[in-house]
């Protein structure tokens, strides 16, 4: 059996005035914050879309994902489509998403985030974890200036 590892990260400010839906996961929340981006800028897709990168080698976030969004197409569910696209033999076994903020309060929905990604990358909900922290406030991200996410997936051949 081959298994591979991928990993990836994105982070985004908070912008100053509630223009836009705060996102996570394919979850709105019901908070008025808005993450600047020129997407939805869902941190937590996006994380997700760098780790499949990472294993297979074609990049989506970034000039796939820019174009798309010059073409309207802001819904990082599609970026996130994009990406499955290139896994040929490869599917996902495992997910692992931490995500680092002072707001909003990420415990209260971490369900309804893992049945959004089981829904979207076909896995089951067992196989998806999730972690939040403030960072104790020593990150940009910890002081409330926006979110982080990192997200580690294991790929095994089919």
């Amino acid at each position: 059996m081959i298994v591979k590892v991928g990993h990836g990260h994105d982070s985004h400010r908070f912008s100053e005035g509630y223009d836009k839906p705060l996102i996570l996961g394919g979850v709105k929340f019901d908070e008025e914050l808005s993450l600047m981006g020129n997407s939805d800028a869902d941190v937590i897709l996006h994380a997700i879309t760098d780790a499949i990168s990472s294993v297979t080698g074609i990049t989506v976030i970034g000039d796939r994902a820019d174009q798309m969004c010059e073409e309207g197409i802001t819904d990082s569910k599609v970026y996130l489509a994009k990406a499955l696209e290139y896994l040929d033999q490869y599917s996902i076994s495992h997910v692992s998403i931490t995500i680092e903020c002072l707001k909003p309060r990420i415990d209260p929905l971490v369900q309804k985030i893992k049945k959004s990604l089981s829904l979207l990358l076909n896995i089951p909900i067992k196989d998806i974890g999730i972690t939040a922290t403030s960072g104790e406030g020593l990150t940009e991200y910890g002081k409330g200036l926006g979110i982080y996410s990192t997200a580690i997936l294991t790929f095994i051949a089919s």
